[in-house]
């Protein structure tokens, strides 16, 4: 466009409105297009693979997660359990030491 307007300022083949240059973009602007497209549709397949993934990791995790919290569970029941056991002996045998007390 400077060559255009400055230096072939009367004998320029593409006077000011650059007919030729728009042409010459347009033309450009559609062979850029499809491969952009292309490009896009690419980047889209990717992300639904990587979110795919994403999606079965998770899953996974989830599962773990789970599985973790029965074992968590039934280690805290048993855990409860012997607890109680122990307070019924530590019972018991406060029993026997009052009776023991109690006699003397």
């Amino acid at each position: 466009m400077l060559y255009q307007t400055a230096i072939a300022h009367n004998k320029s083949f593409d006077p000011y409105p650059y007919i030729f240059l728009n042409l010459i973009l347009s033309c450009l602007a559609a062979i850029q297009a499809p491969i952009i497209l292309m490009n896009q549709n690419r980047q889209a397949q990717k992300d639904r693979l990587q979110a795919d993934h994403d999606y079965e990791i998770n899953l996974k995790a989830e599962k773990e997660i789970a599985h973790l919290q029965e074992e968590l569970n039934l280690i805290k029941e048993t855990q409860n359990s012997a607890m109680l056991k122990s307070l019924d002996e530590i019972k018991s045998l406060l029993k026997q030491i009052n009776q023991q007390q109690s006699k003397k």
